[in-house]
């Protein structure tokens, strides 16, 4: 598909992203052609791997690579990047209508034809690693030019074939996903989307307001209506328990199943394939961050103080309390876009025009409201082109927000060059554009705080900036704790709604210690769509921070060095594993030493903040 995009805008709300410059609208003419042209395209896909036979080798014999096999090999892979192609413009299309109104009818019956549509390509895509496995690689990518383009595939291949059932297991576990796993995870996002809390207040009206605009309300000044909105939070998400448990049994019933006929030794081995990322750096990274958790407590327990908690230890509503001046905490839309180009301008002019392009063209789709979906994503569209989801709350850990997404955005931009199949990220390297261009953002702010006059500012941007890294290291390590219980716990039988209650505040209080009090969050579980997609889904994005921690260490260290390796790194995210790409920039992330180093730029931080906390306690004295 070529010149579907172009740079045109409609008339809408500037605060929303533009559709229009992709097609008309779901109902176009060329939408309708597209996604008919989809459909025969899978068709097509599925008949060229029936003509070349695109399946494992009898008794799993070697394949000789005779000219033959390489013609098919190059026809086989150019088509399946074609198809990737197509799906990724069409399904992001009515992605983009049902992710920002949750009662879009059309979108939804157009978001199901696809799942159906798409079902057959999971089991084609285990064919394919299944018939590359069967070659020898080394001769394969000699004879092949796609293959020798692919080779990172192709030897990925080796090991996902050897994690596949049968033929027709594959198949009918495809087929049965659409209304197994599939839909309890879009049951979990519609209801979720739809659901309205009733936050009460002592002499107030009732609020009757959307869940993740509930949500937001964490980030307000007001320390009473924190505490009414996360219980307002918890009732509401009470009325919805069970079939939000049901899902979650749904899911990992599926998980834990496939994964046993698929060879795999537990539920996390197919998450770090998928990511790249060998087990011994897994372990590395989480022994660090199991050793630095002391530090993230200090820092809630300064909080906690700045706070007025006497006791030292921070309820759940004021995990995301703003601190210091409030008008030092606010940023509006304008003013963050601002904070933004400086930011990235700072670094290198390509930085900078990647934001002002998806400023001008109007990717981002801004603010909270009905019927959307909560958090926020980037996603490429075609080429160049993304889209950007935000739930801006007018708080700077929305500006932080907006580089993340934006990073992903540049990060698509190295990508275009590269095909679909390269473009396969793991998401332990996604995150590495996304994270780099937070820490431009923050350093960037904090060189303009200095000084005693920038300590209200300075005191924002560390909060902001440790406020995120504890959810991206200390929450997500009770993620992960809650994930591996549930997946334990769940190969035996199905879990109640206490029992996954007391697991997530099992799992937080042993990642939060006693820098919290015991007014916890039982129902986090309800609220993080992660689990009810591919498992052991978060860790990645601390791997991800800390990996771009590290990174911009180097940046430090040679500036035009690292700036002319750096795009090339990201544009060969798909085609390495972790450690390979790291190397490059002389990391060992088999070294729990790196980690640890990362967690100490961290924990440096904190010790800024607990000054800052300790000078504003004793002026205010």
């Amino acid at each position: 598909m070529t010149d579907v995009l172009h740079t045109t805008t409609d008339s809408d709300d500037p605060l929303r992203w533009n559709t229009t410059a992709i097609f008309g609208g779901l109902d176009s003419p060329e939408f309708a052609a597209a996604h008919e042209a989809l459909g025969a395209d899978v068709t097509r896909l599925g008949a060229l791997y029936e003509h070349h036979d695109v399946r494992a080798s009898a008794e799993g014999a070697t394949r000789p690579v005779t000219d033959e096999a390489a013609v098919a090999v190059d026809e086989v892979i150019a088509a399946t990047n074609h198809l990737l192609d197509r799906l990724r413009i069409v399904q992001g299309y009515v992605y983009l209508h049902t992710t920002t109104d949750a009662r879009h009818d059309r979108g939804a019956a157009l978001e199901s034809e696809l799942r159906v549509l798409a079902a057959p390509l999971a089991p084609l895509f285990g064919r394919l690693d299944a018939w590359l496995a069967g070659f020898d690689a080394d001769a394969l990518s000699g004879a092949s030019g796609e293959a020798a383009d692919h080779v990172f595939a192709v030897a990925r291949a080796q090991v996902g074939a050897a994690h596949q059932m049968g033929e027709a297991e594959e198949a009918l576990a495809a087929e049965l996903n659409l209304s197994g796993g599939s839909a309890w995870a879009q049951l979990h996002r519609e209801v979720s989307a739809r659901l309205v809390a009733h936050v009460e207040r002592p002499g107030a009206t009732t609020e009757a307001l959307p869940i993740f605009a509930v949500r937001n309300l964490a980030y307000e000044a007001d320390a009473d209506r924190r505490e009414a909105a996360y219980r307002a939070e918890l009732a509401a998400w009470e009325t919805v328990a069970v079939p939000l448990a049901a899902a979650m049994n749904g899911v990992k019933g599926q998980a834990v199943v496939l994964d046993r006929r698929r060879g795999w030794p537990d539920a996390l081995a197919p998450a770090l394939f998928d990511n790249a990322v060998e087990r011994s750096t897994f372990d590395a990274m989480q022994a660090a961050v199991t050793a630095s958790l002391p530090a993230f407590h200090r820092y809630l327990r300064a909080k906690a103080r700045a706070l007025g908690h006497a006791d030292g230890r921070l309820p759940w509503w004021d995990l995301f309390a703003p601190l210091g001046d409030g008008a030092a905490a606010a940023v509006d839309w304008d003013g963050a876009q601002e904070l933004v180009r400086r930011a990235f301008g700072g670094y290198s002019p390509a930085l900078a025009a990647l934001s002002d392009r998806a400023f001008a063209e109007r990717w981002i789709d801004v603010e909270p409201r009905d019927g959307k979906t909560g958090g926020a994503f980037c996603m490429g569209v075609e080429g160049e082109v993304s889209r950007v989801l935000l739930n801006f709350s007018g708080q700077f850990d929305g500006v932080t927000t907006l580089a993340h997404e934006l990073g992903h955005a540049y990060h698509n931009v190295a990508l275009a060059p590269r095909t679909a199949i390269q473009r396969r990220l793991p998401m332990a390297l996604a995150e590495t554009a996304s994270i780099f261009c937070e820490t431009i953002l923050l350093q960037a702010g904090l060189a303009e705080a200095s000084g005693p006059e920038g300590a209200a500012r300075r005191l924002v941007l560390l909060e902001n900036d440790l406020l995120g890294a504890t959810q991206v290291v200390v929450d997500i390590r009770s993620r992960f704790l809650f994930e591996s219980a549930v997946f334990t716990r769940r190969a035996e039988r199905a879990l109640s709604v206490g029992e996954l209650d007391e697991l997530m505040l099992d799992a937080q209080r042993q990642a939060y210690g006693d820098a919290l009090s015991d007014d916890l969050h039982p129902r986090m579980w309800a609220v993080k769509p992660h689990y009810y997609g591919r498992a052991f889904y978060n860790w990645p994005y601390t791997f991800g921070l800390l990996f771009g921690i590290g990174l911009y260490a180097r940046y430090l260290d040679e500036p035009d060095a690292f700036r002319a390796g750096y795009d090339d790194l990201l544009s060969s995210t798909g085609l390495g594993t972790a450690a390979e790409l790291a190397a490059r920039f002389g990391i060992d992330v088999d070294d729990q030493a790196f980690w640890a180093s990362s967690l100490a730029v961290l924990a440096h931080r904190v010790d800024d903040f607990e000054d800052l906390v300790a000078h504003a306690e004793q002026v205010g004295s």
